[in-house]
């Protein structure tokens, strides 16, 4: 029995060494690590294809762009961001896709639309405040829809960094053109408290001073008005304070002290037409009342 179990392992031994030292055996093994290196390198290479085909989308788009066709641009902008959402330039794409649909081809919805969406896709991108910006000036100055700029603007305050001083007073001013004065005066208040070096300090202080004259608290407005020259005597919303602080005394029917206000703008108001029949108006009206 153990001859047998012997010989049967012998024989299955030299089967096996045979094999082995076959053309066809020596071939596949020796094929192997050349298959795999094939697979290895086509695999590598089609990882670098299928990622470069989003630069080459953005690429040819930059190209059309150059050249004026903006419809193509547009087309391949979108492509790129659609087959390939992980790009980093997918967020570009839209930017400038959003672009494109607002400044050459007028598409203010769509314009809007992509910029919404890459602020909701890539919301750590560096453009993600720059789309939302874009996509409320359309709402104000485009569309006119001041309700709907006013909700992006707030999200643009709420994100903080240093585009809030500009949202916030942009925040106000929707709200002054809704006519909601009372919370334009709150917003352009907060923004003189929250941000009293920003530029836009001295066009927000008028813009408050304005406010509290259509709200008839003349005092306080004159005030404001009269602190501009202390605070930003250079200023052309100092020289549009002066302006305005002549037309309150000139309704109080203080004319002499509205008429010294005007003569003293000679020169530095930009409108001298208006300046001339402001004064016309104020010198007609004191000879009228000192005839009678």
């Amino acid at each position: 029995m153990e001859i047998r179990k012997l010989k049967k392992k012998l024989l299955q031994e030299e089967r096996t060494r045979r094999r082995k030292n076959s053309k066809a055996y020596r071939l596949i093994w020796g094929a192997l690590p050349i298959l795999a290196l094939l697979l290895l390198v086509g695999g590598v290479w089609e990882f670098y294809q299928r990622e470069g085909r989003d630069l080459k989308y953005y690429a040819r788009a930059e190209a059309q762009k150059i050249v004026g066709d903006h419809r193509e641009a547009s087309r391949l902008y979108k492509k790129l961001q659609r087959r390939h959402p992980d790009s980093p330039k997918a967020d570009d794409a839209l930017y400038q896709l959003g672009l494109i649909r607002r400044l050459h081809l007028k598409s203010y919805p769509e314009a809007i639309l992509a910029f919404l969406l890459l602020e909701k896709d890539y919301p750590d991108s560096p453009l993600a405040a720059k789309a939302l910006q874009q996509a409320a000036e359309i709402y104000k100055n485009q569309l006119l829809d001041y309700p709907r700029a006013l909700v992006i603007y707030q999200k643009l305050f709420d994100r903080g960094g240093n585009e809030a001083a500009t949202a916030q007073y942009q925040v106000a001013d929707c709200y002054f053109r809704l006519n909601n004065f009372e919370q334009a005066r709150i917003e352009f208040e907060s923004l003189l408290k929250n941000y009293p070096h920003s530029p836009g300090s001295a066009e927000a202080h008028y813009r408050l001073a304005v406010i509290l004259a259509l709200e008839g608290q003349e005092k306080m407005a004159m005030e404001r008005f009269a602190e501009m020259e202390k605070l930003w005597p250079e200023s052309s919303y100092t020289i549009e304070a002066r302006f305005a602080r002549a037309g309150i005394l000139e309704d109080r029917d203080d004319l002499r002290g509205a008429l010294k206000l005007l003569e003293e703008l000679r020169g530095s108001y930009p409108n001298g037409d208006i300046l001339k029949q402001r004064i016309n108006q104020v010198k007609t009206r004191i000879r009228k009342k000192a005839q009678g």
